[in-house]
């Protein structure tokens, strides 16, 4: 059985449906993502604020692919990414699109990352207590 998805952020969902896949009989399971690792926190629209939480962050492939329990994980490569809307690759001194998530290259200066910080990235959403 081969599983596609559009990414992997902490992998949790991922576990539960590769057993659930297990379960319901597959030999082996082969998952490709449509991404490339999500390695770093977006501060710009999806709620990771730091890179403690992010699989990609922690480990490499094949000790991702034990954790998620698959036979095989591969992503698309950030340039193969850029070619699949219509780049020729990446332009890495002026990327075409934010891609920060992927590539650590974030489009304006983390403040809060500067001179010694905690390097953790204010929330865009505030907690209620």
């Amino acid at each position: 059985m081969v599983l596609v998805d559009d990414s992997i952020v902490r992998g949790t969902t991922s576990i539960k449906i590769v057993d659930m896949v297990r379960q319901a009989g597959a030999k082996e399971v082969h998952m490709r993502i449509s991404s490339p690792p999500t390695a770093f926190p977006c501060y710009f629209g999806i709620d990771t604020p730091s890179r403690e939480q992010l699989l990609a962050a922690q480990h490499d492939i094949d000790s991702m692919a034990k954790l998620l329990g698959v036979d095989s994980l591969a992503y698309i490569s950030i340039d193969g990414l850029y070619r699949a809307v219509g780049e020729a690759k990446r332009d890495s001194n002026r990327p075409q699109y934010c891609d920060a998530c992927f590539s650590g290259d974030y489009p304006i200066r983390l403040t809060d990352m500067d001179d010694g910080a905690t390097g953790r990235q204010l929330s865009l959403l505030a907690e209620i207590a």
